[in-house]
């Protein structure tokens, strides 16, 4: 499976963007599909989660409430959806692939996934 992020840009606080997270190659009947943001001189912060099949999801607090995780089965691609961004949200999103994790909370764990894609830039400015 290869990964490839998408949807980053330079937006003002409140305004929204959409990210996607096109995903290429052989599908695990057991994976998730992760959301991860980094800015620089600080690690990677999970943000969201979502099985490639059934409903669970998973959200980092700081974003609940703005930020949804979807996915397009069909067309094999995952979204985040981020409303109400705000300062913080800046940095650099990943998207990465999960097998056999366990249980949803395992996702919050960078370690977990063993797939990475390129980056993409959110930039929120005030």
């Amino acid at each position: 499976v290869q990964l490839q992020a998408s949807g980053g840009g330079s937006v003002q606080a409140g305004d929204s963007l959409r990210l996607s997270c096109a995903a290429s190659g052989r599908v695990y009947n057991n994976a998730a599909i992760g959301w991860f943001r980094q800015v620089p001189g600080k690690e990677r912060e999970f943000v969201a989660a979502i099985r490639w099949h059934g409903e669970s999801v998973k959200y980092a607090d700081s974003v609940k409430g703005r930020f949804t995780v979807s996915r397009d089965s069909a067309k094999s691609t995952f979204y985040l959806q981020m409303n109400g961004l705000v300062l913080e949200d800046t940095g650099v999103y990943y998207c990465a692939e999960a097998v056999d994790f366990g249980s949803m909370t395992n996702l919050l764990r960078s370690t977990k996934y063993f797939l990475w894609g390129q980056g993409t830039l959110v930039t929120v400015s005030s």
